[in-house]
């Protein structure tokens, strides 16, 4: 089927306007085309994606035209609430009884590396925007299985390098004790050692943790250069939050947080985030493309969009486009075309999806402006580099996936 590579419920939504025009050989196998978004749509990572998943999925079909091969595209959602569980069990109820053609968001990596697993068996196409762990395209990687935005590979290559650079030699993590902190922190550490710098202690703190007093002191008292937050969502904004009045970056030492997204610094705000740097795959006011869609997705959700956002659009709408110039719906052969397409669009440039489920694209490091230099609510970030796709992901040579071989 790689021949042709180049390298609880929630609410149902149905969209249908105009319709595209049918081929000959046009087949959806059960006469409709169903996508599933699942995320956290209550806890710690309900702002970075969460409901705005929704909104982003609904922009796609509806900017598609509604429909694909003259059915309608619909939408359902639920919320994981971080539990593979609950997750599987939603995954397992979709494929079976709704019929969902393809699953997206995703953004807990417990919960994405079981639905992957379990859509997997069923022959089910995951696009992951959310979850971090680069077991999703390695020791468990499938055929049916695309990691779209990030991975805990790509975040360090940019934050880390910069850091170390600038004098962070030495490295304590404060640590989300499970699969995603887990990887980042061994990808950031890797990163930290290949350039000299060394690794003296971590700390892992359960996700939604409120209270990260005892962790912080720990790693102020370990004397490192830097404190590195491998965490994300309300975690990270509670940690630089509580960092700050420990005055631990005033006092000397330098925050790392490895996963920030806008959300996070509009929440913190400007007084708290300015100079705090981080890599993320999208900045909202990055070109004029980027900024146009932003703001619709801005009057219908009442935030600036994330990375994440940002790429449930791009990964819906690639994945409609896909269907559309195969005539069907049969994962083998979507996943087969998605693999031969270049992807562009107001999220990524010349993207392209390898054999491992890697979407591979350019990330950029950004720095939180001060509150002089923003000149509006959302003007928050400005860009230092980019980081070229070829240095940000694991090059197939070193994967360990066992479809690229």
């Amino acid at each position: 089927m790689f021949k042709h590579w180049k390298q609880g419920l929630a609410s149902t939504v149905v969209i249908a306007t105009l319709v595209m025009p049918l081929t000959a050989t046009a087949e959806l196998t059960d006469g409709k085309l169903k996508i599933g978004v699942l995320s956290d749509m209550s806890g710690v990572y309900k702002a970075l994606e969460g409901p705005g998943a929704v909104v982003a999925a609904k922009m796609a079909i509806e900017d598609f035209g509604g429909s694909v091969l003259d059915q309608p595209v619909e939408v359902i959602s639920a919320d994981h609430q971080n539990k593979p569980d609950i997750g599987a069990s939603t995954a397992r109820e979709w494929i079976d009884a709704e019929e969902v053609d393809m699953i997206t968001a995703l953004d807990n990596s417990s919960v994405a590396l079981s639905v992957q697993g379990l859509a997997n068996d069923k022959k089910i196409i995951t696009m992951n925007t959310g979850a971090g762990t680069t077991a999703l395209t390695e020791d468990q990687c499938t055929p049916y299985g695309i990691h779209y935005v990030y991975d805990t590979h790509a975040l360090p290559v940019g934050t880390a390098t910069a850091m170390v650079k600038n004098g962070g030699e030495s490295w304590f993590f404060i640590t989300a004790d499970y699969a995603f902190g887990h990887s980042l922190r061994d990808n950031t550490g890797a990163v930290v050692e290949s350039l000299g710098g060394e690794v003296v202690g971590n700390v892992n703190a359960p996700l939604s943790t409120n209270d990260f007093s005892s962790y912080l002191l720990q790693a102020q008292s370990s004397g490192a250069d830097v404190i590195c937050l491998a965490n994300a969502g309300q975690d990270t904004v509670n940690a630089i939050k509580q960092a700050n009045q420990f005055q631990i970056v005033q006092s000397g030492q330098k925050l790392a947080g490895m996963l920030v997204f806008i959300t996070d610094v509009h929440s913190m705000g400007l007084d708290i985030a300015q100079g705090l740097q981080f890599t993320t795959a999208f900045v909202w006011n990055q070109n004029d493309e980027a900024r146009a869609w932003s703001e619709r997705f801005f009057e219908r959700h009442g935030a600036m969009p994330t990375m994440v956002h940002a790429g449930v659009y791009s990964a819906v709408t690639n994945y409609l486009k896909a269907v559309e110039e195969t005539g069907t719906d049969d994962s083998d052969t979507v996943r087969a075309k998605l693999g031969e397409m270049t992807l562009n669009d107001m999220f990524v440039k010349n993207g392209s999806i390898l054999p491992n489920g890697t979407m591979l694209h350019d990330m950029y490091l950004v720095e939180v402006k001060k509150p002089s230099e923003s000149e509006s609510e959302w003007d928050l970030l400005r860009v230092v580099s980019k980081i070229p796709a070829e240095q940000a992901f694991i090059p197939l040579s070193e994967s360990k996936c066992p479809l690229v071989n």
